[in-house]
């Protein structure tokens, strides 16, 4: 499992830039929704398990992003990996 704390985030660029160092991503990430689909779906492996630490606060200031990233994420559970396991606290 990796837990990933969101609740200090504030913009989307720092959500993808905290996505990109804790999924481990490429260096050529670029840090958009596409991007972080093309990632996920090809460029690495998400963990079984992911906790999202901060939600609450995440989605306050940056809904668009809590959204897309959810919304990704469940996307991909439904596409590539039905066994994944997402919480956000």
């Amino acid at each position: 499992m990796v837990i990933i704390d969101v609740a200090s985030v504030a913009s989307e660029d720092e959500l993808h830039r905290l996505l990109q160092r804790e999924f481990d991503f490429p260096d050529f990430h670029g840090r958009n929704w596409p991007a972080f689909w093309d990632a996920v779906s090809g460029l690495v492996l998400i963990p079984e398990h992911v906790r999202f630490a901060g939600w609450k606060p995440l989605a306050e200031r940056v809904p668009d992003g809590a959204v897309m990233l959810a919304d990704s994420l469940d996307r991909y559970r439904e596409l590539h990996r039905p066994d994944l396991r997402v919480e956000y606290l």
